[in-house]
């Protein structure tokens, strides 16, 4: 193929068609990723947060439209497109403010004679590769810290999301600075593997999914560059005894399904103990049928359809899977259209749900509550440790010597206490386990993005 078509999940129509780049093509991107590192290293810090901070104008400049795109390529209704431009504009705020202080030189205490330092230096060419379901987030997670460190950066964006990758690479171009500091591509799979392998990339940025990740760290396999990898989250919820009931639903609802539940730290399994699990269940159900499906283009919209084709399939084996195993099937659970369009699945409410079904077991990636019952603190961490993806946690309780006990023991990059599915850019957004490796966002993002070089001068 010769170039990447995306489909509308509402209409069914075109949403974007966008030339893949081959060969030589891709030869000059590199080239000028080179040239344009080289340029933007040379440059000081303040200089390069004046830049990022008129991209991000330029972007904001087009709000509008760029929330309008977004649904049409991934279906996330308008309304929380716009919310997330706002988002991604904070985000890059934050990473301007704290540069100065996070590259600037650690200097060490006088000894007669010597000069001995800490800088950072910059890596060289960044291949950012974002993903489709927060389109904007998992750019600039990478995109603004990455220039801000003095790198260039090719970005990849998501095969459902090509132009939000064109968005941020024109907004840069009028942002001035110099040319070509963030580039927007798009190639096959086998084309983005050669690249990681390429020796004019020095790290590599990926989000997506676990096999995903695999193929990446396959393809720099003896580089011995560093690869970031955000592969996704099976995040379990627990409620305590003594949690406020009435704000733990709500917020475990929304978090299992804001954006149609295909968010990497979505709420994905829900522990609750016993002596609150049936009113659980009855406030949870309540306000699961409150959800509003329909075009993403009509504000009253709060689910929208489901971004990938083949994934509609994934949820609906899950929810058979969990039946078949003796999980109760309250709401939902079978794939609908809305007046004929669109490829949706309706929240759905499974309780009683076994250990051993897949739901519980593997990421849903859509707007699925399961909840089974635990018995205390105990029952719940091991069933929550119990998997192979370790983004965040949440623990829902009054009692904040709980989860500073728990935390410890939480095999997560995040815990959460009485929130979940949020990240502030304050802190470092990681996982463990098969969840990824390294971080972004707060003053150790730049680490990554970054080399230390010591300095030591006799003068």
């Amino acid at each position: 193929m010769s170039e990447l078509v995306v489909d509308d999940p509402y209409t069914g129509g075109e949403a974007a068609r966008v030339p893949y780049l081959r060969g030589d093509d891709v030869d000059a991107a590199l080239e000028r990723a080179r040239t344009s590192a080289r340029e933007i290293a040379a440059l000081p810090v303040a200089e390069r947060v004046a830049l990022c901070l008129r991209a991000v104008e330029a972007m904001e400049r087009e709000v509008e439209p760029i929330a309008q795109e977004i649904s049409r390529q991934m279906g996330k209704p308008v309304t929380q497109a716009r919310g997330e431009m706002g988002g991604m504009a904070g985000r890059a705020r934050h990473m301007c403010s704290i540069a100065p202080a996070s590259l600037a030189d650690i200097v060490l205490p006088e000894q007669p004679g010597l000069e001995r330092r800490i800088v950072r230096t910059p890596k060289g060419v960044v291949y950012c590769l974002p993903a489709w379901n927060y389109p904007l987030l998992t750019a600039v997670n990478v995109v603004i810290p990455a220039v801000l460190s003095g790198n260039s950066v090719v970005l990849e964006h998501s095969h459902r999301s090509p132009l939000v990758g064109d968005r941020f690479a024109a907004a840069f171009a009028e942002a001035g600075g110099p040319s070509c500091v963030v580039q927007s591509i798009q190639c096959d799979h086998a084309t983005s593997e050669k690249i990681v392998g390429d020796v004019r990339v020095d790290h590599v940025a990926y989000t997506g999914s676990v096999f995903g990740g695999q193929r990446m760290s396959q393809a720099a396999a003896g580089r011995f560059i560093d690869l970031g990898l955000e592969l996704g989250g099976n995040d379990p919820a627990y409620v305590a005894a003594d949690a406020d009931l009435a704000k733990a639903i709500d917020g475990i609802v929304d978090g299992a399904c804001y954006n149609a539940g295909q968010s990497c730290c979505a709420v994905e399994r829900v522990y609750v103990h016993e002596s609150l699990y049936d009113a659980f269940i009855e406030g949870s159900l309540a306000l699961l049928q409150q959800y509003v499906m329909g075009d993403p283009r009509d504000e009253k919209t709060n689910l929208g359809p489901i971004a990938q084709p083949q994934h509609v399939g994934v949820l609906l084996a899950q929810v058979e899977d969990a039946v078949r195993r003796g999980a109760r099937l309250l709401l939902g659970g079978t794939p609908c259209s809305v007046e004929g369009r669109g490829r949706f699945f309706p929240p759905t409410l499974l309780v009683d749900v076994p250990e051993d079904a897949e739901v519980m077991s593997f990421e849903s990636f859509g707007p699925l509550l399961p909840i089974t019952k635990v018995t205390g603190d105990e029952d719940a961490l091991r069933r929550m440790n119990d998997d192979a993806l370790g983004l965040t946690a949440s623990v829902w309780t009054n009692d904040r010597e709980r989860v500073a006990r728990l935390a410890p023991q939480l095999e997560f990059g995040t815990v959460y206490m009485n929130r979940c599915d949020a990240l502030d850019p304050g802190l470092p957004w990681t996982g463990v386990k098969a969840s990824g490796k390294g971080s972004t966002l707060s003053a150790l993002g730049f680490e990554h993005l970054t080399r230390p070089k010591s300095w030591n001068f006799r003068v």
